[in-house]
């Protein structure tokens, strides 16, 4: 494989911008998301955080600029044609059913026939069992326990092994990790983490800064629909997030980009 293969981004914003009327949700977006890294989005509430994740995923159109796939440019117009092309969202409400277990779940409204006669039970199970065995998911006491009875943490792992059950190459996440104990986030974070390792392009939105550092690879700052720095986790720190997201710059970036060291004083 040639390097330039090997580089290439799995999805990339060039120029993209979105208007709501007379507001301008998004800018002149660039950004480019890899398989095996975790990108962090950030943002104050406003920043444009949601239009973006909502563009890549099919509910919104861009107004302008262009979406690459794979270095193909693509159209995603609506849900359906994004998770054909392997991107799927886990969004902070889940679209869990609480009355129906977790195989149902994972295979509501595609479940798996025996020649469009009856429901494979059996296949069904299988894929259930080997999908949250590979992110180890562990909790469960059955993959055929109801929904309603998981807790949190338990609740956002079924639908992240959803979103990873249908090939797909980019699990976008908003707000994981909202209301969830340290326990829980912890298990989370854990998943999100092991599902880059597996190869897999993740997205991750979030308002929690130890979160963000913790498992991302990537940050992006958005600030008024603008993506102001797109920086390695290593590169920045959370007063530079947090400069970044609320006024747009930040004086301890240094013209290398990275943070600046203090000075010493001894």
């Amino acid at each position: 494989m040639s390097t330039e293969t090997e580089t290439q981004p799995l999805l990339r914003l060039d120029h993209v911008s979105k208007n709501f009327g007379p507001v301008q949700a998004l800018s002149d977006v660039n950004l480019e998301l890899r398989a095996g890294e975790v990108t962090a989005l950030i943002g104050d509430n406003g920043a444009g955080k949601s239009v973006t994740i909502k563009t890549i995923s099919g509910i919104h159109g861009p107004d302008s600029g262009q979406i690459y796939w794979e270095g193909r440019p693509v159209r995603i117009r609506t849900p359906r044609e994004a998770s054909a092309l392997g991107i799927e969202t886990v969004f902070q409400d889940l679209a869990l059913c609480n009355n129906l277990d977790i195989v149902q779940n994972l295979f509501l409204g595609r479940e798996r026939t025996n020649h469009g006669l009856t429901l494979d039970e059996e296949a069904m199970e299988k894929s259930a069992a080997e999908t949250l065995a590979s992110l180890a998911v562990t909790t469960v006491r059955s993959i055929r326990q109801p929904v309603a009875s998981l807790s949190g943490g338990q609740r956002q792992s079924v639908a992240i092994a959803k979103a990873v059950l249908w090939n797909t190459k980019l699990v976008i996440m908003d707000e994981p990790t909202a209301a969830l104990g340290v326990a829980q986030t912890a298990m989370v974070l854990g998943l999100v983490r092991r599902l880059a390792d597996r190869g897999h392009a993740v997205m991750l939105i979030s308002h929690n800064m130890n979160d963000v550092f913790e498992v991302a690879d990537r940050i992006a700052v958005l600030f008024l629909g603008r993506v102001v720095a797109v920086r390695l986790a290593a590169d920045m720190d959370r007063q530079i997030a947090v400069d970044l997201m609320t006024t747009g710059q930040s004086a301890r970036l240094s013209t290398n980009g990275h943070a600046a060291k203090e000075p010493d004083r001894t």
